[in-house]
């Protein structure tokens, strides 16, 4: 059985969201009435005062960095294995990404925080990384403890719980991403979430190329255009409708995949228990060191079965682009390493059929067995 690597993610899209489209693009061009009416639905739901759309997530963090004032020479502790999106925006600002372990759940920790922290360290910022959440209270004491910025880069845990709180309500302010392979899509898309009202006007002046309101020609301080489009947020609307039901899909995926655990006691998924409710917009899968075989290997063996996968997250002071920032980062990180040779993420389409999740999973156990 071939299986199309256009499985490996991808949107669910209905006749509802065709037709709140095709809505928009006929009266909406001249407003920003679908974004004005999804930013507060969707606060709502995280029990957020605010939200802000924007045209990708990378944009959000961004955005929150420029309107906390973090500046050149300011320090922002990030986990060593995530993606870019979290890290550029620090560099952006000429501020110096501080890559920290991740634990055994895939998240920072605060032993792994406390290391890391020095008198320019002014903010943590934590990824909850395949829908996986860190201990979130224990790190927001210690950010109060050190009068530092806790950040949520909730990108990758859209529906996510942490003791039945939602990823997006953690911290100072928190990002959602709506890339064409996230739980919620718009193509491509982000959204900041915030409850601190002198905050979100200061991020929602610099959102619009820091201009007046009362004057919109006249603009007061450079700053970028991040703003969203209509029909972003004519998408996003129509997909927040079926919110539950996203959700609902990618934890069945999942589940489906777990059972694979039946035959070995040397595999870790997403993490979803009485404290962590997993939105699990990707299903990846880690493999113990005991087992004899790397995810590279696992990965080209799949390939040769027909069955697409990719690699967990790289560490970041091992790509060239973020290299300078930390050398012998395999020594100073050690489990970050660890986990992403050993880290392989599965089709998680919301299309994929259940036939082909049987497949996949009888490979994946036959390749493990040999």
């Amino acid at each position: 059985m071939d299986i199309s690597k256009k499985l490996l993610a991808g949107p669910w899209i209905t006749d509802h969201e065709k037709s709140v489209v095709s809505e928009m693009m006929s009266n909406g061009w001249d407003n920003y009435h679908y974004v004005e009416k999804f930013e507060p639905k969707i606060a709502k739901w995280h029990n957020r005062k605010y939200a802000l759309m924007t045209p990708c997530c990378t944009h959000a963090i961004h955005l929150l960095l420029l309107s906390l004032g973090i500046k050149e020479g300011d320090e922002v502790i990030v986990p060593e294995c995530t993606w870019t999106g979290s890290v550029a925006p620090i560099t952006y600002q000429n501020a110096i990404p501080i890559f920290a372990d991740i634990d055994d759940n895939w998240c920072l920790s605060v032993e792994t925080i406390k290391k890391k922290i020095t008198k320019k360290t002014k903010a943590i910022l934590v990824v909850d990384l395949y829908g996986n959440m860190p201990d979130m209270s224990e790190i927001q004491e210690l950010a109060d403890d050190n009068d530092i910025f806790l950040i949520e880069d909730s990108a990758e845990a859209l529906g996510s719980k942490y003791y039945n709180v939602r990823a997006g309500k953690f911290g100072i302010g928190s990002v959602h991403s709506f890339h064409r392979t996230k739980t919620l899509t718009t193509g491509e898309g982000g959204l900041l979430l915030l409850d601190d009202e002198e905050l979100y006007l200061r991020a929602k002046f610099l959102r619009d190329h820091g201009r007046s309101t009362e004057n919109p020609y006249y603009v007061l301080e450079p700053a970028p255009k991040y703003m969203p489009s209509n029909l972003q947020a004519a998408l996003a609307l129509a997909q927040f409708d079926r919110i539950d039901e996203l959700v609902n899909r990618k934890r069945d995926i999942l589940n489906t995949y777990k059972k694979i655990s039946s035959e070995f006691d040397s595999l870790y998924f997403n993490i979803d228990n009485e404290n962590i409710f997993n939105g699990a917009w990707a299903t990846t899968m880690v493999m113990s060191q005991n087992m004899k075989i790397l995810a590279v290997e696992l990965i080209q063996r799949l390939e040769n079965d027909g069955i697409p996968s990719r690699p967990f997250f790289y560490p970041m002071s091992s790509v060239p682009a973020y290299e300078k920032y930390l050398k012998n980062g395999k020594d100073i990180n050690p489990n970050s390493y660890s986990i992403s040779e050993r880290g392989i993420t599965l089709p998680s389409h919301f299309l994929i059929s259940e036939s082909q999740l049987n497949y996949i999973s009888e490979k994946i156990i036959e390749n493990l067995k040999d």
